[in-house]
């Protein structure tokens, strides 16, 4: 007699995670297609309003910087108000920014749209994370938050083509303001399928913590895990900032380089789906060094082959580049306390964003001193300083392990 009403509460959860899953893949894939759909709009707003290029680049940074420096606060706001209300807002802003970028007449207009646009978006990556993180746990949090991580990618590879599509058949103004209407529709989608969670509780303060060992050493691992998501999202976009210059000494024609980019893109969605499952199942540490021994390999083997055999490689190098990514976020849940966890993910987003908008042009000038081969290695280099970091982080994420 009791079977029915045991089974009801599972059936209850396996619901919330569904509609948790549903809901933070499908704001992931949007925010992330309206962040590369930018890239498809440059060339056109370069024609409309006569811009340099580093009009052009200031636009791109005035996005990015807004996108990653909102996410804190983003997070605070979730805890007073809901996940589901500020993720559904801000999903409605980003999507009030496209629209108001297809009415402007001026570049201060496009601007104020982009920044409009980026206080929107900044608020995807820490609520989405954290509810996907919610509604999973243990190991199938890292399954979770691997997918979740997969579906960014399937908008970045679908929005902008979607974007050039309808310009061929209507002008660009409008095509945003279509795309952009298309956000406001999915924050009011986000609002009524997000799951039921509670609001999370204010995280205790310095006096109220009484955290035992255990708690006290996850603490400290959260900084060795940001310290090396900095450190990978950095070399990551070093080594896209590079890449086409490395295929045109090799003899690569335009065509080929977009190829071989895709290729890159590719690989690196495979990996961030293939590689959450593989720190599930041989944990985190041995899983980041995995991928990051491998990306710093296919560095300096790329440097060395043809060009043919480049383009075989670059699938696997962005399988290893990108699968990383998956792994750390997946492990902020395992080194974050609950209450923590959505303002430990606007940190994580934050660090790894911003380190990933400013080191091409560190990187930049590295290769103006030395060249784009050094540059190359330097890269190279630095991916393996993440290794004893992240060795560093196998005593915390062994200890959360034993208490779930």
């Amino acid at each position: 007699m009791n079977a029915p009403s045991e089974a009801a509460p599972a059936a209850s959860a396996v619901n919330e995670e569904r509609r948790a899953m549903g809901v933070a893949c499908g704001a992931h894939a949007l925010h992330d297609g309206y962040t590369d759909l930018i890239y498809v709009m440059l060339p056109i707003w370069q024609g409309e309003f006569a811009l340099s290029y580093a009009v052009l680049g200031l636009m791109k940074t005035m996005f990015s910087l807004t996108l990653a420096g909102l996410q804190i606060p983003a997070g605070r706001l979730a805890e007073r108000f809901g996940m589901p209300l500020v993720l559904a807002l801000g999903t409605a802003l980003a999507g009030v920014g496209f629209c108001v970028a297809g009415l402007s007449q001026g570049i201060a207009a496009l601007m104020a749209a982009l920044v409009i646009a980026g206080v929107g978006a900044s608020v995807q990556h820490p609520l989405a994370s954290a509810m996907v993180a919610r509604a999973y746990a243990g190991p199938r949090s890292l399954k979770a938050l691997g997918t979740y991580n997969f579906a960014g990618d399937i908008g970045k590879m679908t929005l902008p083509v979607a974007g050039s599509l309808l310009m061929i058949v209507m002008p660009w103004r409008p095509t945003l303001g279509l795309l952009g209407a298309l956000g406001v529709l999915a924050a009011v989608a986000i609002y009524l399928a997000a799951p039921g969670l509670a609001r999370e509780a204010p995280p205790p303060t310095k006096n109220e913590s009484s955290a035992p060992r255990g708690a006290r050493l996850s603490q400290f691992g959260f900084p060795l895990l940001l310290s090396v998501g900095i450190l990978d999202s950095a070399t990551r976009m070093a080594f896209l900032t590079f890449l086409p210059f490395v295929l045109t000494a090799k003899g690569a024609s335009l065509p080929v380089i977009g190829f071989a980019l895709t290729l890159v893109f590719t690989g690196g969605a495979a990996g961030k789906l293939a590689c959450a499952f593989i720190g599930a199942r041989i944990g985190a540490v041995a899983t980041v060094w995995l991928t990051e021994a491998a990306t710093a390999l296919g560095i300096v083997v790329l440097l060395k082959v043809p060009l043919e055999a480049a383009l075989v490689l670059l699938p696997v190098i962005g399988i290893a580049l990108n699968g990383t990514s998956s792994v750390l976020y997946g492990s902020v849940p395992d080194l974050v306390e609950p209450a923590r966890r959505t303002r430990a993910f606007g940190i994580f987003y934050t660090g790894t964003i911003g380190a990933g908008a400013i080191s091409p042009a560190i990187y930049g000038l590295l290769g103006d001193a030395v060249g784009v081969p050094a540059a190359l290695l330097t890269v190279a280099a630095v991916v393996l300083v993440t290794l004893p970091v992240t060795l560093a982080l196998r005593p915390a994420l062994a200890r959360r392990a034993d208490a779930n």
